[in-house]
């Protein structure tokens, strides 16, 4: 549960800004605000790291300068799509360069001899690969939501939030299975 809560927390200004940035431009500017303050304040404490935090902050950054600066009418209607686009390229990003972001917090868990094994870096390929093909479907989804394709607004957003939710979970059960496996080698040695 501890691994579940530090993931959750690895997305925590991205998680606000979903909270807060829909149903009014208020709400959007707030919210990107938010997750800018979140991601400094994370990244400045180490709580938040490598190419996702980095990601965060062009992202926050970014859109704030073209939806508070300049009220762009085309980053407002396509904010879904930039915010899961941003976070999809930064983790293929991370998978392709054999550095997948997850392994900035598995390190946390995991004893450093383990740090470079293949075992270790390829279970955070794959989970990284996971939240990959999960930003990327919810990519597909703001696309769908935005040109209204097939479903009501709420629809994208409950498979959206279905899709994180069990991507969160996957990781979680994922670990732990990988965490037993080890013990269970360890005490057969």
């Amino acid at each position: 549960m501890a691994g579940f809560l530090k993931l959750i927390l690895a997305f925590l200004p991205w998680i606000a800004f979903l909270v807060i940035a829909h149903g009014s431009l208020l709400r959007l500017k707030v919210g990107l605000v938010v997750g800018l303050v979140i991601s400094l304040a994370m990244g400045i404490g180490r709580i938040h790291r490598g190419i996702i935090l980095w990601a965060g902050l062009m992202f926050f950054v970014t859109a704030g300068v073209a939806v508070i600066g300049f009220d762009n009418s085309w980053v407002i209607r396509f904010m879904g799509v930039l915010a899961s686009g941003t976070l999809a390229v930064a983790t293929w990003i991370s998978v392709l360069a054999g550095r997948p972001f997850t392994m900035a917090y598995a390190r946390q868990h995991v004893d450093q001899a383990l740090w470079s094994s293949p075992e270790f870096i390829r279970s955070n390929l794959v989970i990284s690969s996971v939240w990959g093909a999960s930003f990327s479907l919810n990519t597909v989804l703001a696309i769908g939501k935005v040109y209204q394709v097939g479903m009501p607004s709420m629809a994208y957003e409950a498979i959206n939030y279905a899709v994180l939710i069990g991507t969160a979970a996957f990781t979680s059960w994922y670990s732990s299975r990988l965490r037993q496996r080890r013990i269970k080698a360890q005490l057969h040695s």
